[in-house]
């Protein structure tokens, strides 16, 4: 398993991960250091508060995108399903032409 060592307000961590997921992992822990770095920037300390602090922007970050993609996703859940009543429609209408030929090729072979 790969390893990655990371910098996060000052310290080093050495963490595995994933072939292949190296490049992402990096990006993760210094899109956490920048939230660290901000915080620090407006004056607080404390390592743990910091850390806090910087986890709760980025929780109120991912809560926005959260909010923001249900809209769309609602959207596209809407759109799926007026399709589907569509192609529900269509595919009554052909079962129910079906069930008139059987009930007429039923009724001519009544008749011989």
């Amino acid at each position: 398993m790969p390893q990655v060592t990371v910098r996060i307000n000052g310290y080093a961590y050495t963490i595995g991960c994933e072939r292949g997921e190296e490049r992402h992992l990096l990006a993760m822990a210094q899109e956490v250091e920048k939230r660290v770095s901000r915080v620090r920037n407006l004056g607080f300390s404390g390592e743990a508060k910091v850390l806090v602090l910087a986890a709760l922007l980025m929780a109120d970050e991912i809560s926005d995108v959260s909010a923001e993609k249900l809209p769309v996703e609602t959207h596209n859940a809407i759109i799926a399903g007026e399709q589907a009543t569509k192609e529900n429609a269509r595919l009554l209408e052909q079962i129910s032409l079906l069930a008139e030929r059987t009930e007429a090729i039923a009724a001519t072979l009544e008749h011989d």
